[in-house]
């Protein structure tokens, strides 16, 4: 999936914004390298071409993870490639099988990972250095080898550091051993993911020193007049104080946008107009991923339904949209019968509406389809975070303070429902909101989507095309808070960052219920390595079952948990920084 990059040496002047945001038309990767990166071979790397996705079939793998040379907005930076290739090779696998896959590390002085993210297999071959294994030092290799269980939509991704945001990054196909429930007549897989020029760990240490820096959009005296004018003068400044207390504004939408990401689409900027052909009237088949490491991504497709089939590799009944959000770490399915007109944009634009990545549907190559406008900016409400100040009343304190213990039978189901917080959150200097009602909000399509006159994919309406595949009732409940402070860019769970937290505990072999509850203001998406997390309703029945449950803010969901895979797992948010900045945990699962 990487493709030649523009001809010239040296490294123009900073690009513009809108070259910054859709890329050059060539970017891609230009060069491997053979040791670290040095001034002249950024001036001179010679272009490498490559015109297709690889895609790599069969049982037994190479993989070798190396550096190369990239392209995307004028500036040469160097990456984290798999055979030298941003994204890493496709990988087919047929359910069923055993796969072998020798993993080369020819990095210069880092050790790297592979996760296999969403495969049930033996905790050493997940792929986690510190909990599974020791990680592929510099010059070694290290041999991954288990049977698959399941088919579908998945992905694989370094779990070091931060290699995910530097390149390594790849799709993973799993062809099922019975026909898939849906027809289609040809397939192509959409790997969205983000960009930076920056060293990713340097972006971290920004974020940790000023994290509101890609936040351009705050709001201003003339804004503030506007909303005494349309709400009064003590209603004005009442919420301009409540935002004020807790440190962040309406517009802290993502933590990152397009100030400092470039958007790909399977490795290509906009500008790049990656394509997917069809004949009309044809069923084809989009597999999309959301290899991005801080963004989230709406997707539509002007002028075509998509109907969604899978949702983290496990089939779904059919549901007919026109958009769908996708956090980090998903996976869903669609089916469109592209007709009427020769090309149709792929339009990915981020939650914040500060950038996209695009691509094109076309009867040929060369074609392309117009690009249309970016959505408004949303703003958050206060009811966006659990803190609505209509029926319930409200009270910093209840924001910044709160007791209880986090443990027990805190009701699944308990929609509105005041939570109990961990003691551990009481007077936390990295804790600095606390919601006070939260819901599961799970028809809700989240902020910047509701009423856009689209119809917009809700968690609420996917329904597993399987019953709850256990069928036991939960013999326990956990209840776990996200939370965050967020000037300290200071991500945890009840509290407590992943370096001073205890191992959460399961017994081999239980059925369990984990309760989630979003404290912050950000979104978050969850995962859980290991076993599959089943999403109940507000019921508390089962749902529908994924492998990665998104936490928007304000919300409190519920899901089964099976615990049939013996080892040390890790617990996490998929937004990368926040995991490196403390919001994991490790799940021991036990005899």
């Amino acid at each position: 999936m990487s493709h030649p990059s523009s001809p010239g040496a040296g490294a123009p002047p900073v690009p513009s914004r809108r070259l910054f945001v859709q890329g050059l038309a060539a970017g891609g990767v230009v060069a491997g390298l053979a040791g670290a990166v040095p001034a002249r071979a950024l001036a001179n790397a010679a272009p490498r071409v490559a015109t297709a996705p690889q895609v790599l079939s069969g049982q037994q793998f190479q993989l070798s993870i190396g550096e190369s040379l990239a392209n995307f907005t004028g500036r040469t930076r160097p990456a984290i490639t798999v055979n030298g290739s941003l994204p890493a090779p496709i990988l087919r696998w047929r359910e069923g099988d055993t796969v072998n896959v020798r993993v080369a590390n020819a990095l210069q002085g880092h050790p790297t990972s592979i996760h296999w993210h969403g495969i049930l297999l033996p905790a050493n071959m997940d792929g986690v250095p510190g909990l599974s294994f020791n990680g592929i030092a510099p010059g070694e290799a290290y041999q991954y080898r288990f049977t698959l269980k399941q088919s579908g939509t998945y992905w694989y991704h370094s779990h070091s550091m931060f290699q995910e945001q530097a390149g390594l990054y790849g799709a993973l196909i799993i062809d099922p051993l019975q026909p898939a429930p849906y027809r289609f007549d040809r397939e192509h897989v959409i790997l969205l993911s983000d960009w930076t020029d920056m060293d990713p760990g340097a972006l971290f240490r920004r974020m940790k020193k000023l994290a509101e820096h890609d936040n351009y959009y705050k709001r201003t005296l003339p804004d503030f007049l506007r909303d005494v004018r349309r709400d009064g003068w003590s209603a004005a400044t009442a919420d301009r104080g409540m935002w004020g207390r807790m440190r962040m504004t309406p517009t802290d939408i993502s933590d990152i946008n397009a100030h400092t990401y470039t958007y790909l689409l399977n490795g290509t900027a906009p500008a790049g107009n990656w394509t997917g052909l069809f004949r009309s009237g044809e069923k084809v088949l989009l597999r999309f991923i959301n290899g991005g490491s801080m963004t989230y991504f709406d997707v539509r497709i002007p002028g075509l339904k998509m109907t969604v089939v899978a949702a983290d590799g496990q089939y779904i009944h059919p549901v007919s949209i026109d958009e769908f959000r996708i956090a980090p770490a998903e996976t869903f399915d669609v089916i469109v019968e592209p007709t009427g007109q020769d090309a149709f944009t792929i339009f990915c634009q981020d939650m914040g509406r500060t950038g996209y990545a695009a691509g094109t549907l076309a009867v040929r190559h060369g074609l392309q389809a117009p690009i249309p406008a970016r959505d408004p900016r949303p703003l958050l409400t206060m009811s966006d975070m659990g803190h609505d100040m209509g029926g319930m009343g409200h009270d910093m304190k209840g924001m910044e303070g709160g007791c209880g213990a986090n443990m027990g039978h805190a009701g699944h189901g308990s929609a509105g429902k005041a939570p109990r917080h961990a003691p551990s959150e009481n007077g936390n200097p990295l804790v600095d909101m606390q919601g006070a009602a939260t819901e599961p909000k799970l028809d809700d399509p989240g902020i910047g989507l509701r009423d856009n006159g689209r119809q917009v994919l809700t968690y609420g309406a996917m329904r597993s095309l399987f019953e709850d595949p256990d069928g036991r009732e939960p013999s326990r409940e956990v209840e776990l808070h996200l939370t965050g402070h967020m000037e300290k860019f200071s991500w945890s769970f009840d509290g407590i960052p992943f370096a001073s937290a205890e191992p959460l505990r399961l017994n081999y072999g239980e059925r369990m219920r984990i309760v989630l509850v979003n404290d912050t203001m950000m979104q978050h998406p969850i995962h859980l390595h290991g076993v599959w997390s089943d999403l109940e309703n507000a019921d508390g029945e089962f749902q529908v079952r994924k492998h990665t449950i998104d936490m928007p803010p304000g919300t409190r969901r519920s899901y089964r948990v099976r615990a049939d895979a013996l080892g040390r797992w890790a617990y996490h948010c998929h937004l990368l920084y926040h995991m490196e900045a403390g919001m994991m945990r490790e799940v021991r699962i036990e005899e």
